[in-house]
């Protein structure tokens, strides 16, 4: 008997019906003769409305406050699909944060967990009990306070869950049936790749592939824990995501990731002395605002350019934070960029293939795509482009490096 983790995200329980068939694919793991934790999110747009009925009764709502408000959603989906499952004759038990002793840090809206005591779950397991746990949610150890992960919240309780209990995998359930070469809607021939390592996934999601939480990866990786990322609506084998294998000959390429909302700002006329960067980037930092990439051009007569992308939902609160550091330190013009786009380039395989970042180059000269900035890493090449050439920019490099050939 093995035991596995199923998650199900907020479109897979997006409606009684869809709850009722989330219970029909459970009940058939376990007449299959599996263990199965399942992990849920709210109902199709739930958080969202919560979000908003906490905004509209506070310009600013607090945190503490928020996580309680917005923990709501995935309590009433939890209580549902047990309910469907005991109506299909399968015993199940709905579990909250607290009744499982997932225990975060007390940073409200984007706790991190620290600890889970699976002993109420192995109990239910035991008992022949599907435990059905709220995804999304925490407990700060101290307070007893509730807490809420933050983006991609229920990926991360599902593999926190199933590093804690050594399941033998994780299945993410989701609107697609795996991990693509390409975003299907912009290659019509991309197509699903059967495995994936840890590293491919952690940089795919992280440049924007949806299919998955950057922190959720990043912590299968930490723990070893082998993810699938399966359809919830049609049959099929999912992509595997676990450890890079000797034995397993990789690809050059895996695949091609892309984000539309980026945004870049300039600073011109910059002392070229040490520190400089830390002065821009200080008040950025301190926002927060993410900051990704970052290009700073070879000093001449002793001044220099420097470069650095934010999100585009960041770009003007970033403008405004860098201005007075432009009068500060004397730099010529502050400008920026709103209407740009990320286009990368992962795989394992460009650790032992030279000319990738050629290929990646040659290819968008050919289709006469200016790139603004690169960014490089063992295995991956990122370039920023005009926003209206990022569809092209994907489609050319997947042609090049023939992503869409079943062999590679």
């Amino acid at each position: 008997m093995t035991l596995i983790v199923q998650k199900y995200g907020g479109t897979s329980v997006g409606s009684i019906d869809k709850i009722r068939a989330v219970a029909k694919r459970v009940g058939d793991a376990r007449e299959a003769g599996h263990e199965v934790i399942v992990v849920l999110s709210a109902m199709a747009g739930e958080t969202d409305r919560l979000q908003d009925l906490g905004s509209s009764i506070s310009a600013r709502p607090a945190p503490e406050e928020m996580d309680v408000l917005l923990a709501a959603g995935e309590q009433a989906s939890i209580a549902l699909l047990a309910m469907a499952l005991k109506d299909l004759g399968h015993p199940s038990r709905s579990y909250l944060a607290h009744q499982v002793g997932i225990r975060t840090d007390a940073d409200h809206q984007r706790a991190r967990i620290e600890q889970i005591d699976t002993s109420a779950l192995r109990e239910s397991l035991a008992a022949g009990v599907t435990p059905v746990v709220a995804g999304f949610q925490g407990i700060e150890g101290s307070s007893g306070r509730l807490t809420t992960l933050g983006r991609g919240g229920s990926d991360t309780t599902a593999v926190a869950v199933a590093a804690a209990v050594e399941a033998h995998e994780c299945q993410i359930c989701t609107d697609v049936d795996g991990v693509y070469t390409a975003d299907p809607r912009i290659v019509a021939d991309a197509r699903r790749l059967d495995h994936v390592t840890f590293e491919e996934m952690f940089e795919l999601a992280s440049l924007g592939s949806k299919v998955l939480h950057p922190r959720s990866v990043e912590f299968a990786g930490k723990y070893a824990v082998p993810l699938r990322v399966l359809s919830s609506f049609a049959a099929g084998g999912g992509t595997l995501i676990t450890v890079e294998s000797e034995s397993m000959e990789q690809p050059i390429v895996s695949g091609i990731a892309h984000a539309r909302d980026e945004a870049k700002i300039t600073m011109s006329g910059v002392p070229d002395v040490p520190g400089v960067a830390s002065k821009i980037l200080g008040p950025v930092g301190r926002a927060p605002i993410e900051v990704d990439m970052i290009v700073q051009n070879t000093g001449a007569d002793g001044l220099t350019d420097f470069t650095f992308t934010v999100k585009r939902g960041d770009y003007a609160r970033t403008l405004e934070l860098v201005q007075p550091v432009c009068s500060e330190l004397g730099a010529r013009s502050v400008s920026g960029d709103d209407q740009i786009a990320k286009v990368s380039v992962v795989g394992v395989g460009m650790r032992s293939h030279a000319g990738v970042a050629m290929r990646v180059f040659d290819t968008l000269a050919a289709e006469n795509i200016n790139i603004q900035m690169i960014s490089t890493s063992e295995i991956k090449i990122s370039v920023v482009v005009a926003e209206r050439y990022m569809e092209l920019a994907v489609r050319a490099l997947h042609a090049a490096f023939e992503l869409d050939d079943p062999k590679d």
